[in-house]
C-alpha cells in the first residue's frame, strides 16, 4: 500500500544552523536530500517517520575541498558532483567507480553520499570505499562537531551512533597510498543492488572492505594482517572466507557471497599469486 502525502509533514530551513535548530526541538523530524531511497519507503508504504526536514536547499553541505591530507565531501555532494570533481577522481578513483554504479543518471543526480552513509544500508555502494581509505563521518549538532569513523559508525542492521539532534555535515578522508581497487557484483552493473561490493587499498599495508557479507559494511583485519605478513593468497582467501557473516536470501546465497569475496581479493591481489 503506498504512503499518504498528505500525512507527512516537510519542514525547510534556510541555513544549517536552523536545521540543527530544529532537529535540536523536535527528535522526531528526519532529515532528507536526494530522498531516492525515502521516497521508495513511501511508494510501498513502509515509510516510518512522518515529520522531514528537507536539507536539499543548503548549499554549503554540498562543497567538496582538498588540502593536503584530507579530502572533505559535504554530506550533500551528490554522486554526479563526486563524478565530475577533479580532486575526488585525484584522490579516491575508487569513490568515482562505485558513484558510477549507483542507480542511473537521474539517481546519480539527487543520491548523496550523506544520505547513502546514513540509509545504513549494508549493500551500500560507496561504504566499502569510505571503510577502506578510513574515512571519518563529521556528526553536527547545535552543541558542536564530533567526527566518528566510518568502522565505527554502524551499530547493527541499519543502526548508526547518529544521535536524533545530529546531521551528517561531511565526510573527511585521509591521504590514501597505494593502488584502490573497488569491484561490485549484482544483477547487472548499476540500478541493481549489490550481492558482494568490495574496495580495497593495495600496497604496505593492504585494506580490504565488503558490503553485502555481514549486517554492515565490514572491514577484514585478519585477512589483511596476512596479507601484510606476506600469506600466500590461497590463505588469505581461506582467513577472509571464515571473517564474514553473509546470509542467504532473495538475492542469493551465503556460500555465493563467500565464494565471490574470495575471487574478488584473488582478483585485487593477482599479482600476489603470479610473483
Amino acid at each position: 500500500m503506498r504512503g499518504r502525502i498528505g500525512d507527512l509533514e516537510l519542514r525547510r530551513p534556510r541555513s544549517v544552523r536552523e536545521a540543527l535548530d530544529a532537529l535540536h526541538d523536535d527528535p522526531e523530524l528526519v532529515p532528507l536530500a536526494g530522498a531516492t531511497d525515502l521516497y521508495v519507503s513511501l511508494n510501498f508504504g513502509t515509510l516510518d517517520g512522518r515529520k522531514f526536514l528537507d536539507l536539499w536547499p543548503l548549499r554549503a553541505l554540498r562543497r567538496i575541498t582538498a588540502s593536503e591530507d584530507v579530502l572533505s565531501i559535504g554530506a550533500l555532494a551528490t554522486y554526479s558532483a563526486m563524478i565530475k570533481s577533479r580532486a575526488v577522481r585525484t584522490r579516491v578513483p575508487m569513490l568515482v567507480a562505485a558513484s558510477r554504479e549507483v542507480g542511473g543518471v537521474q539517481i546519480q543526480n539527487r543520491g548523496t553520499l550523506g544520505g547513502n552513509i546514513a540509509n545504513a544500508s549494508p549493500a551500500a555502494d560507496t561504504l566499502p570505499v569510505l571503510a577502506a581509505v578510513d574515512a571519518m563521518v563529521v556528526l553536527t549538532s547545535r552543541a558542536g562537531e564530533r567526527r566518528v569513523p566510518i568502522t565505527r559508525f554502524y551499530t547493527g542492521y541499519r543502526a548508526t551512533v547518529k544521535r536524533s539532534d545530529e546531521l551528517i555535515t561531511a565526510i573527511e578522508i585521509p591521504r590514501v597510498d597505494g593502488e584502490q581497487y573497488f569491484r561490485k557484483v549484482g544483477t547487472r552493473a548499476a540500478q541493481a543492488i549489490s550481492k558482494v561490493v568490495m574496495a580495497a587499498v593495495r600496497g604496505a599495508s593492504p585494506r580490504v572492505a565488503l558490503g553485502s557479507v555481514a549486517p554492515t559494511v565490514v572491514r577484514l583485519p585478519q585477512t589483511e594482517k596476512a596479507l601484510t605478513d606476506g600469506a600466500t593468497i590461497d590463505d588469505a582467501v581461506r582467513i577472509l572466507e571464515s571473517e564474514i557473516q553473509p546470509i542467504d536470501d532473495v538475492r542469493s546465497t551465503a556460500e555465493y557471497r563467500r565464494r565471490v569475496a574470495g575471487n574478488l581479493l584473488r582478483e585485487c591481489f593477482a599479482t600476489r599469486a603470479s610473483a
